[in-house]
């Protein structure tokens, strides 16, 4: 088997992509490369259109099959003449796009899956979502990114949630309450002063920083310009539910290549939550694998507050490495978030547009944080933390134990090859 492979970003623009649109998608086909390269032969395309028949049509005359796997939503998902295509998308709507505009029939999404035939995604919401659109018998299956087998190795049972002081480097800028003037940022500070800079101390995405962290860390990477991300109540209810808890840190792992005025927006928020004896962490910029995994190593908890994931690969890295998570439980965290294994999050549906439709109509849906259970989140696992290693350790147990049962490289592979074996037989 001879598996295309395709994603709009690639190894050489990931730093310039951070942030930019399907950048994530990258990642999703990093993490599946391992697995395909077990079933088959691996060979990235950068330009499917010219490359995927030609190659495919190669492939049969020496008796090979072939597929070719887009990593891509479906509008941005390039569907060859004769290649078998699967294109590989996260949802997290609870209608697919159904209407052109533009003039452009991919945004309809149905008209690129009739083409393709066939479709993964990577939560059990996106499946029953695609068959409502698509009719019942549309084969899409549910195999989100393998990325257990990487993180699993940061597991480790007897790991506290109150973490002694140790150091993780960062290339980027730091931008760290413990540290920082917010008055610039405040209203009467912006008054006086005008519209701030950012602080020259946070150094420039080069810098490198030794970064200490002790105590309770909570952790969370998310790109900033994603509204549906939901920063704001995250933040907020960390520094009210906290601010008393001179111990108790979160790191926001930044994931865009420039979002310094979304940055400047944080610190003003910060600002108007002052005072508070709970420290807030801004990191933004690359982090290159090592360093990722020692914030995860170091971390008690990841967070999550979006309106909605189609997947959420950081939330799904941090606990099969054993943390527990605050998070909801809608959309594709459905699949994986449980009591068990997280502090829950409530929310309610509300209106809203499909992110790439440019005439902001309003057809689809998502999820509204319940802001109080997020607060009781926050206190609970704090407490938790502090007073009750028994519970920890179970829940930590729990993270890295359903998430083997979600996302392992054994469980996708069985799903993949099982998915694939009707369609490799040459008509």
């Amino acid at each position: 088997m001879i598996f295309l492979v395709h994603s709009e970003t690639a190894s050489g623009n990931i730093i310039r992509n951070l942030g930019a649109a399907e950048y994530s998608y990258y990642f999703v086909l990093k993490a599946y490369r391992p697995l395909l390269e077990e079933i088959g032969l691996v060979v990235a395309i950068s330009d499917p259109e010219q490359e995927a028949d030609r190659i495919w049509d190669n492939a049969r005359r020496h008796g090979e099959d072939c597929v070719f796997l887009t990593f891509s939503p479906p509008h941005r998902s390039f569907i060859p003449k004769h290649c078998p295509s699967i294109p590989i998308f996260a949802w997290e709507f609870d209608t697919l796009p159904t209407e052109v505009w533009g003039d452009d029939p991919r945004n309809d999404w149905r008209t690129v899956l009739r083409e393709a035939g066939r479709a993964i995604t990577h939560s059990q919401f996106a499946v029953h979502t695609t068959k409502a659109a698509m009719g019942r018998d549309f084969p899409v299956v549910c195999l989100p990114a393998p990325v257990w087998d990487g993180y699993a190795g940061l597991y480790d049972p007897a790991a506290p949630a109150v973490k002694p002081a140790a150091r993780v480097t960062v290339r980027g800028r730091v931008f760290d309450t413990r540290t920082l003037d917010l008055a610039p940022h405040g209203a009467v500070g912006r008054q006086l002063t005008g519209v701030p800079v950012l602080p020259p101390e946070a150094g420039t995405r080069e810098s490198l920083h030794e970064l200490e962290l002790a105590g309770v860390t909570y952790s969370s990477v998310f790109c900033p310009l994603d509204g549906r991300k939901n920063w704001f109540d995250m933040v907020c209810a960390f520094c009210l539910a906290l601010r008393d808890a001179p111990d108790a840190t979160l790191v926001l792992k930044l994931t865009h290549h420039d979002c310094g005025h979304l940055i400047l927006a944080m610190l003003e928020n910060l600002a108007k939550l002052q005072p508070f004896m709970c420290r807030v962490v801004i990191i933004d910029g690359y982090l290159p694998d090592a360093s990722y995994m020692r914030l995860a190593a170091l971390s008690s908890y990841t967070v999550n507050s979006s309106h909605g994931e189609g997947q959420c690969l950081p939330l799904m890295e941090y606990m099969s490495a054993g943390k527990p998570a605050i998070a909801p439980p809608h959309t594709a965290m459905a699949d994986y978030i449980t009591a068990e294994n997280a502090f829950i999050v409530g929310s309610q549906l509300e209106p809203t547009i499909w992110p790439h439709d440019p005439r902001q109509a309003m057809r689809t849906r998502r999820h509204r944080i319940d802001f109080e259970t997020l607060l009781a989140a926050y206190t609970e696992s704090y407490a938790v933390a502090k007073h009750d290693p028994a519970r920890y350790a179970r829940m930590a147990a729990a993270a890295h134990h359903d998430l083997r049962a979600h996302c392992s490289r054994d469980k996708i592979r069985a799903g993949l090859q099982a998915f694939l074996q009707p369609q490799t037989v040459d008509a």
